[in-house]
Parts: structure tokens; C-alpha cells; sequence
């Protein structure tokens, strides 16, 4: 593809020449008396920039030609670094919504390399090409699926979704911390609603049908490719409830009967500090009725061969000891089906309180919540005895920031604070890192190292 984008520049580059250059013809047919015009100085130095032009296109285009994809593809990923200090200098929600509707158009590079061999990984019966995911927050409504995906993620998941839309907090309610590495939100679940999300749903959906029927007429099938219901990756959806709505669990049954179809995995998100009363459904009782109804709802639809999507549970960083156990508790009772750890946290410790935007309120995302919530995951893990999968979310920005929180009793992790700083080149940047870190520990793969720092600090009985 490279060479072919090579030698078309340079076809068009002749050929916009030959259209603009005089006939050498055309001045022999003035009379003789007519002298010919000297050529200015100007010229000299236009035909010498040409001549440069035209060596550097010639050369370059032989060069291309030659490159790999793989290599080719590496380049384009570097480059978008070169966008990151443009989009520092806007709003940070404007940036944001440049940034998703990048990914909507196509503008971001695609990966073409396949992952490390050692970071593919089963869950609930999915195939993961990689563990590293992106997300709820950053795509919202599901305009971009197509183009995250294509960023090379394991998985993407978009939301949180809301029955009825809403516009959210009032702005501003988006602030960087960028020398923390951190942001702080009170977005406030804003979302064009259940019906948007699941028109956009249903045409990716389509898409992803029609691409199959005709791979496999074109091909063999018996290779397994990793991926799901939306494309090359796996696609999670986010629910959450509308501000007003006096019956959260209605809300969120709303959203299974509505877009579970389209889901490879759900997530009841009750833990974002940015919604009012919403956390008070991380107790006990209230999270068991919740997950119960919900599962209901979703075990009545038909479902094919495939079976229903998994749900999980997204709790919050800001729990006590016996807030965990309950968790805990109704996880293991009900069999949910994951839990992710954890959304951000309504906490501020050095060095955020220096920050001046540290005062505002909201979430806190990023790096300063690396430990807090790694410490919450290992916790969670030893009490679910390592029977329920785990998403690790919360200031990953590196591989061994993703190693630890797999060491800690992940099987997948996620980023967004991180990925919204560093951009595309941050996606393999962290896969290469994690499968370095895998090798040097002596593990062959994600799922062996799952853990592993608590089965040292519990023995085996």
C-alpha cells in the first residue's frame, strides 16, 4: 500500500508539471525579430526546487517501496505524537470530542502488526487478541467503535449509557492535571440515550455480519480470530441511570433489553461519584437486588449459540474493608460475572492537593489512583478467591503498570486518563512493554501471571 501511495504522488506530481510547464514549441512560433524572453532568476531557483522536489518524491517512493507494513504502520502511530501538544492547548473537552470524532472518520491510524503471541488470553469464553482495553467515558454514545478498535485495543467499551438523554453537569466539568498525569470530571453521565447508542449498535452490527459472510466465502475458516459482535475486538457496554430517575434498577434493565444484543459484555455502573445517590447502590442489599433483577432481565431475552453477554459490576476506589466483603459476597452468591476495579475517586492526596484544580469536584482519573486501586483489585481478588474475572482500571500509563495490575489479580485492564495524553502511540507502546515483562518473568502468557502476587501472599491449604 505504501509503494502504491508512493507512486501515485509522483504520477501526479508529473503529471501537474506537464500541465504547467510551457511547450518548448509554442515560443519558436513568435517572429524572428521577437527576441526570447530571458528567464528570470526566480526560475532558476523554481526549477532547482523542483528538481530537489522531484529527487526526494523519486527516492522517497523507491524507499517506501521497500518498507514493510509493519514498519510502515509503526511510522503512522509515531506521528500522531506529533498532535499531542495541539490538543494540549485546547479545552480539555474539546479535545475530547476532536478526539472521538477523529476516530468516527478513519483519522487515526489502523493496526495492521498482529499482537505479541503471549498476551492473547480467553475470557468468558472470548477470545482477547491483548488484555488492554479502553475504557467507559471516552465514546460515550458509540460513534467510533470501528476506529477504536482499529487502534490495536483488546477491547473497547463505551458508555455509560443512559435510557433517556441528558445533558450532564454544567460546563466546565472536565479539568487537566497535567503534571500529575491526572484529570478530574463531573461530566455527570452525559449521553444521547439507549436509542442513539443502539442505531449506531445495530449498523455496526450489520457491518460486522456482512464482513463475515464474505471472509468466510474467501476463505477457509479454520483459523479462530480473536474478536467479537462489533469487529476485531471486544465491545463492552457501559449502563447507567438517568439523574431523575426515581428507579435505578429500571433504568439499567432498560438498557440490557435494549443494546445486550450488541454487547459482548455488560457493566451496572454504580460507582461514579458525579451522580447523585448513585453510589449508595454499592451496599449489600441494594447491589443484590440490583444485580438480580438485571440478571433476570437478561436471562429472559433469547439468546443464540453464543449465549448472553457477561455481566459485570464497576465499583468504586473509596470503599471500606466491609464495604468490599459485602461486594464480595454478592458477587460469589449470584455468580456475577467480573467486577472492573475501579472508577475514579472522590479522593485528593500529595502530590494532587498542590495542583490549583485540585479543589474542583469530580472524579480524579490517572496516575495517582494507580495504587489505590491496585491495592483495592489484589483485595477483591483474594476475597472472590480468584473465581471471578477482574478488570484493573486506574493509572495504568505504562506495560508495567499494566503487569502489576495483572500480578494483582487482573485478567484484562483498561486506560483512558493515560491514553488521552499520549494518544494512538501509547496502545503499542504498553502491549510491547507487557509482553517484555511477561518474558522476563518466565511467564507464556496473561493468564499465567493473573494473580500471581497474591497466590505468593496466600498459601495454598
Amino acid at each position: 500500500m505504501a509503494a502504491r501511495a508512493s507512486r501515485k504522488l509522483l504520477r501526479d506530481f508529473l503529471f501537474r508539471r506537464a500541465c504547467t510547464t510551457p511547450i518548448a514549441g509554442a515560443r519558436h512560433c513568435s517572429s524572428a525579430a521577437e527576441t526570447a524572453p530571458k528567464i528570470p532568476h526566480f526560475s532558476k531557483k523554481g526549477r532547482l526546487l523542483t528538481g530537489t522536489t522531484l529527487g526526494l518524491v523519486i527516492g522517497g517512493g523507491a524507499y517506501v517501496s521497500t518498507v514493510d507494513e509493519a514498519t510502515f504502520c509503526g511510522w503512522l502511530f509515531s506521528a500522531t505524537k506529533l498532535v499531542n501538544p495541539f490538543f494540549a492547548l485546547l479545552d480539555p473537552e474539546v479535545a475530547h470530542r476532536l478526539g472521538v470524532s477523529a476516530a468516527a472518520r478513519g483519522w487515526v491510524p489502523r493496526e495492521k502488526r498482529p499482537d505479541p503471541s503471549n498476551l492473547g488470553l480467553d475470557v468468558w469464553g472470548r477470545k482477547f487478541s491483548n488484555p488492554v482495553g479502553l475504557a467507559a467515558g471516552f465514546d460515550k454514545n458509540a460513534e467510533a467503535v470501528d476506529g477504536l478498535l482499529g487502534l490495536g485495543f483488546g477491547f473497547v467499551e463505551i458508555g455509560s449509557v443512559t435510557p433517556v438523554p441528558q445533558e450532564g453537569n454544567p460546563k466546565p466539568r472536565i479539568f487537566r492535571l497535567r503534571e500529575e498525569g491526572a484529570i478530574i470530571n463531573r461530566c455527570g453521565f452525559n449521553s444521547e440515550g439507549i436509542v442513539a447508542v443502539a442505531k449506531r449498535l445495530g449498523a455496526q452490527h450489520g457491518k460486522r455480519k456482512l464482513d463475515e459472510t464474505t471472509s468466510s466465502s474467501s476463505s477457509s475458516g479454520e483459523e479462530v480470530k480473536p474478536g467479537g459482535k462489533a469487529g476485531p475486538g471486544i465491545l463492552g457496554v457501559n449502563l447507567g441511570k438517568n439523574k431523575t430517575s426515581e428507579d435505578a434498577s429500571a433504568d439499567y434493565v432498560q438498557g440490557v433489553h435494549t443494546l445486550s444484543q450488541y454487547a459482548d459484555y455488560l457493566v451496572i455502573n454504580v460507582s461514579s461519584p458525579n451522580t447523585p445517590g448513585l453510589r449508595m447502590l454499592q451496599g449489600r442489599k441494594q447491589l443484590k437486588d440490583l444485580v438480580k433483577r438485571v440478571q433476570a432481565a437478561r436471562d429472559e431475552m433469547q439468546w443464540g449459540e453464543e449465549g448472553s453477554p457477561p455481566l459485570l459490576v464497576k465499583i468504586a476506589p473509596d470503599l471500606s474493608k466491609e464495604d468490599l466483603e459485602d461486594i464480595a459476597a454478592v458477587a460469589l452468591a449470584l455468580r456475577l460475572d467480573g467486577l472492573i476495579i475501579s472508577n475514579t475517586t472522590v479522593s485528593r492526596s500529595d502530590p494532587v492537593t498542590t495542583n490549583p484544580a485540585a479543589s474542583e469536584a469530580g472524579g480524579l482519573s490517572g496516575k495517582p489512583l494507580f495504587n489505590i486501586s491496585t491495592s483495592l483489585l489484589k483485595e477483591m481478588y483474594i476475597l472472590t478467591r480468584g473465581k471471578i474475572p477482574l478488570i484493573g482500571c486506574g493509572g495504568i500509563s505504562s506495560g508495567e503498570d499494566a503487569y502489576k495490575k495483572i500480578r494483582a489479580g487482573a485478567s484484562l485492564v483498561q486506560l483512558y486518563t493515560a491514553f488521552a495524553y499520549g494518544g494512538p502511540a501509547l496502545i503499542p507502546q504498553i502491549k510491547a512493554e507487557l509482553s517484555e515483562c511477561l518474558e522476563r518473568d518466565g511467564f507464556k502468557s496473561v493468564s499465567e501471571a493473573v494473580g500471581a502476587d497474591c497466590r505468593v501472599a496466600t498459601p495454598k491449604v
